[in-house]
């Protein structure tokens, strides 16, 4: 996956100021030099194209909620006989940004699975393309498969009867 140090494949943020009190809609689609680096970041052959659409509104308090969903095509490599394939990643995200989020530990997994994503706002400005590339990723298929793909190893051990349990019992019988 990408690394915290390095920059995000897509620098896409927006000023918390430029958030009108009626909401900011708006959309982009990632350039050819972002897609590059996308499909880099997450290890796929590529991504062929990759539109989001969002609207940031204002929740008071100095917190805002980010909701929108992306629309990508990608080429990822089937597992087994590592031939591309080209899928499709349709993913919405709902997220919470504010400027203190407090990191209390929670005891119990179904209250961290139901907790709302709760993101913070740094340098008074709400990444978006943060977002995106996390929607994205979680969004691909972790094993591609082409239909007709089949997995078909034998052990050449086996093929020469030196691992097999009857062959061995067949040379003491002789």
């Amino acid at each position: 996956m990408i690394d915290p140090s390095a920059p995000l494949p897509l620098d896409w943020s927006i000023e918390t100021t430029a958030v009108p009190d009626r909401g900011l809609k708006g959309s982009r689609a990632a350039s050819e030099a972002e897609r590059a680096a996308l499909a880099d970041a997450l290890g796929i052959l590529s991504c062929d194209a990759l539109e989001a659409t969002y609207q940031i509104r204002a929740l008071g308090g100095g917190a805002y909620r980010l909701e929108g969903g992306i629309d990508a095509a990608v080429t990822q490599a089937c597992v087994i006989s590592l031939e591309p394939i080209a899928g499709r990643v349709a993913e919405a995200f709902s997220v919470e940004f504010r400027r203190d989020v407090e990191d209390a530990p929670v005891e119990e997994e179904a209250e961290i699975l139901a907790a709302p994503d709760v993101e913070r706002i740094e340098n008074d400005r709400i990444a978006v393309g943060r977002i995106v590339y996390e929607a994205l990723a979680a969004g691909l298929d972790p094993y591609p498969r082409k239909e007709d793909a089949a997995f078909e190893w034998r052990d050449p051990k086996l093929a020469e009867g030196a691992g097999n349990p009857f062959a061995v019992l067949k040379k003491l019988k002789d």
